[in-house]
């Protein structure tokens, strides 16, 4: 599945020849890795190993991260959410894309040997442990340190929460501070270091949330971890540098996840009030009904337009931190607002605990806090407004 993208389609300047061929593709190998799995995945809070290796062997886990290849991804991206397990979603966009991006942009090439080609084949799982207790959408709380050095390396000590895949985690990218944070230096002297799960002195706390129920999400504790001098990704102390660029590519993945996550609450809530008979008509024809899912369907088709130009450019290596935040925002609000509509209109049967209306709605506020909460970003769209005001 990594074979180039191709010429744009005429009429269809983000697309790429076969690319319908491709979507049906991807579906039907969700349909049979995913769909047949997903509940169970759900009851047991995870994907399991043999869940990651069926994905692997299909290829899903290898599409690329840049250059024409990455319309394929986007492609994925948008079918895998329109699943509609968001759980699922969080843990393969993490495993896939958000953690290996830091190797593919910043690593060594012998971390990238050691550790790419089982994390494209499912052998390996990997996490993000970024975000602390205090240090989430701010970062610069964060106490998680590696300062102590010996000739054996430095010793990891702090906690990481949430951490999505944290149980199955067979490595951590984490963000650690190298040396002393300094008054009003925010993450001066803050480094990325890869931390291998089976090391001593790592600790795995299972915290369900709300919703997400199979995206693994663990607090993740370090007493004493060693990592050797290669287990640094990049430079030391520069790790706001590496941020600032891979997370603009998490934002296009989250953004693209959750497209597919609307589009599959759509897909719940137009055959619902087609079938659905309020006395002697279907609540189709009720017009304050077909108004509400017309501004629905409008704006999602809006956002998906924005979705497909977003990863256009990234294809390109043109995408900005603007473009990626406009484009989570608005994604990650509409599967709100859509997953409210569908739960008021399915009634109480929405709100029953296990119907896929209920998995939607409780899904769908993570999204909006997870890669950069929407008050960072509706702060990041206007500090980079072009626009006089």
């Amino acid at each position: 599945m990594s074979e180039p993208a191709g010429e744009p389609v005429i009429g269809d300047p983000y697309a790429f020849a076969g690319q319908d061929e491709f979507r049906e593709r991807v579906r039907r190998l969700l349909a049979q890795s995913v769909l047949l799995h997903a509940e169970k995945w759900e009851q047991g809070a995870c994907i399991p190993a043999e869940g990651w290796r069926t994905l692997g062997e299909q290829g899903l886990l290898a599409l690329g991260h840049g250059g024409e290849d990455f319309l394929r991804s986007a492609v994925f991206l948008e079918e895998l959410g329109r699943t509609g397990y968001a759980g699922v979603r969080a843990a393969v966009g993490v495993h896939a894309y958000m953690a290996p991006s830091y190797l593919e942009l910043f690593g060594t090439p012998e971390q990238k040997r050691r550790y790419l080609p089982r994390i494209r084949s499912g052998e390996l799982v990997v996490a993000l442990a970024i975000s602390e207790d205090g240090a989430g959408t701010d970062l610069s709380g964060m106490r998680t340190e590696a300062l102590s050095a010996d000739e054996a390396g430095r010793y990891v000590n702090g906690c990481k929460w949430p951490v999505v895949n944290g149980t199955q985690a067979d490595l951590f990218v984490t963000l650690v501070r190298t040396r002393q944070a300094t008054a009003g230096r925010g993450l001066t002297g803050a480094s990325l270091v890869l931390v291998e799960g089976d090391s001593p002195g790592v600790i795995r706390r299972p915290e369900p949330m709300l919703g997400m129920r199979s995206a693994d999400v663990c607090r993740i504790e370090f007493d004493q971890v060693r990592i050797a001098a290669d287990q640094l990704i990049g430079r030391q102390d520069r790790a706001l540098m590496y941020l600032m660029k891979a997370l603009e590519f998490e934002r296009l993945v989250a953004g693209l996840l959750a497209v597919g996550g609307v589009h599959s609450c759509l897909a719940l809530l137009g055959a619902h009030v087609r079938e659905h008979r309020v006395g002697d008509a279907p609540l189709a024809t009720k017009q304050a009904v077909k108004h509400r899912l017309a501004d629905l369907v409008a704006e999602f088709e809006l956002v998906r337009h924005f979705a497909h130009r977003a990863a256009w450019r990234h294809s390109r290596g043109d995408l900005n931190s603007r473009t990626a935040s406009i484009l989570k925002l608005k994604a990650t609000e509409l599967a709100v607002e859509a997953a409210q509509v569908c739960v008021q209109y399915h009634g109480a049967r929405g709100y029953a605990e296990g119907s896929a209306v209920a998995r939607h709605y409780r899904d769908a506020m993570a999204g909006t806090i997870a890669a950069g909460a929407s008050e960072l970003m509706r702060d990041m769209i206007f500090e980079d407004m072009s626009y006089e005001l």
